[in-house]
């Protein structure tokens, strides 16, 4: 691909930078990890980019530089944080109110393996099963079975 420029370069990261910053939500658990890894995310699009040879639509080729980004940040950060993470586990779910039940998701998600999590991501954000096993680089079938085994596995989490 041609060479970009750094507005359009900027451009294309304003027009999507949602699905940047929802990959972000589901891997930090903080606003400054949040914005940390919101940078580092781009730093990969922008290195990467000029090897994006367009086989794939952008916005997939950007969630699998996000995903593959957060998931290294996160093995990264898991390793340091061992201690905080089981503290997350012991958050208690608030029925009555959305936002406590959000954040409560949230932190169940937390508790899924890296990969677990992007499938989730990705399946979150309304991608055909399709989309997503062209990102991931596995079968539809899997997705749609890996999907089935993570909705049993957080609804376990949730109830217990």
């Amino acid at each position: 691909m041609a060479e970009i420029s750094t507005s359009e370069f900027l451009d294309l990261i304003d027009q999507h930078q949602n699905l940047v910053h929802k990959v972000c939500r589901i891997y930090t658990n903080n606003k400054e990890d949040h914005s940390d890894l919101f940078q580092e995310i781009l730093l990969q699009l922008w290195k990467a980019y000029p090897r994006f040879k367009g086989n794939a639509k952008l916005t997939t080729w950007m969630y699998r530089v996000a995903l593959y980004t957060a998931m290294s940040d996160f093995k990264k950060r898991s390793k340091k944080n061992e201690a905080m993470n089981s503290l997350q586990g012991s958050v208690e779910r608030n029925a009555a109110e959305s936002y406590f039940e959000m954040e409560y998701l949230y932190t169940v998600i937390n508790r899924l393996n890296a990969s677990d999590r992007a499938l989730l991501a990705l399946y979150l954000d309304e991608l055909s099963y399709q989309q997503i096993s062209e990102i991931l680089g596995i079968s539809e079938s899997n997705v749609g079975v890996r999907l089935n085994r993570i909705k049993k596995r957080l609804k376990n989490m949730m109830t217990a």
